[in-house]
């Protein structure tokens, strides 16, 4: 009774609140979100050294920690494809404002990036009222994770797949005649997407949490489709690594493994449900 008696106060308050008053409170939490944003990709874009040499340039030269430990991998079993240790690529710039451009772009991804707690933390403070407290309670750690699955598929997608993924297109050749010349627009707009790509994939545990909750989907259906997304995880795994098997598996595991979770996800989830109803 008391739980439903702060529930009908909660929705009487914001019953009492117009459309008009909804969106001037979506815009308070959006703009301190931009704020947020702003603040840390001025951080960035004061540490150009640091972010464009040691951060997003670093996946294309041979002594990048990831290519390293792939060449000592490959020794181990002797698979050479696996090492990358030639790759030396030139990126050029052919726009006069091309490289204060993307340091602007990337300043600015960097802190969205860098920002997504905060964001995630400001749009949860939107929503929360509108919940029960046993939703509320249920959902106690969204926002940490939330942004630890995105940082994690960020790493990742760092220190793996953006390496494989310049190794192959980098390097790639119809014929010997065509020599690559990687513009620097190119190469940043390949690296961000990955990133962003990748963090966002990670974030199908959150998901399949929301989607079970509302009946969207349950454990079986999941099940049932596994044998579907393994083939996707692999096709997905051929595209964005060199061609070799074994690069393959060290991008597909991962991924597989998290619909795993998914799945064990939506089970506690359907069970827990079936326990409050």
């Amino acid at each position: 009774m008391v739980e439903e008696k702060e529930h009908n106060d909660n929705k009487g308050f914001r019953g009492e609140m117009t459309f008009w008053d909804h969106l001037d409170e979506l815009r308070g939490h959006l703009v301190r979100s931009v704020i947020a944003i702003l603040i840390l990709a001025i951080v960035a874009f004061l540490n150009r050294h640091l972010v464009f040499d040691q951060l997003i340039l670093a996946p294309k030269d041979s002594e990048f920690l990831t290519n390293r430990m792939l060449c000592k991998l490959a020794d181990w079993l002797a698979v050479d494809a696996l090492c990358i240790d030639n790759l030396s690529l030139d990126i050029i710039n052919i726009n006069l404002s091309g490289q204060f451009l993307t340091h602007l772009y990337i300043s600015v991804a960097a802190g969205v990036i860098l920002g997504i707690p905060y964001i995630i933390w400001e749009m949860w403070r939107f929503i929360m009222p509108a919940l029960y407290p046993n939703e509320r309670k249920n959902s106690r750690g969204a926002v940490l994770i939330t942004s630890l699955l995105f940082f994690i598929g960020v790493l990742f997608s760092y220190f793996l797949i953006v390496p494989l993924t310049v190794n192959f297109l980098g390097t790639y050749q119809v014929s010997d005649a065509v020599a690559n010349q990687i513009s620097l627009k190119s190469y940043i707009n390949t690296v961000l997407s990955v990133i962003f790509a990748v963090g966002i994939v990670f974030e199908l545990p959150v998901l399949i949490y929301f989607f079970t909750r509302i009946g969207i989907v349950t454990p079986d259906f999941l099940k049932r489709k596994r044998k579907y997304m393994f083939i996707i995880i692999l096709a997905l795994s051929a595209i964005i690594t060199p061609p070799d098997i074994f690069s393959q598996v060290l991008v597909g595991i991962p991924l597989f493994g998290l619909y795993e979770v998914s799945i064990y996800i939506s089970n506690r989830t359907t069970r827990k449900i079936a326990t409050q109803g």
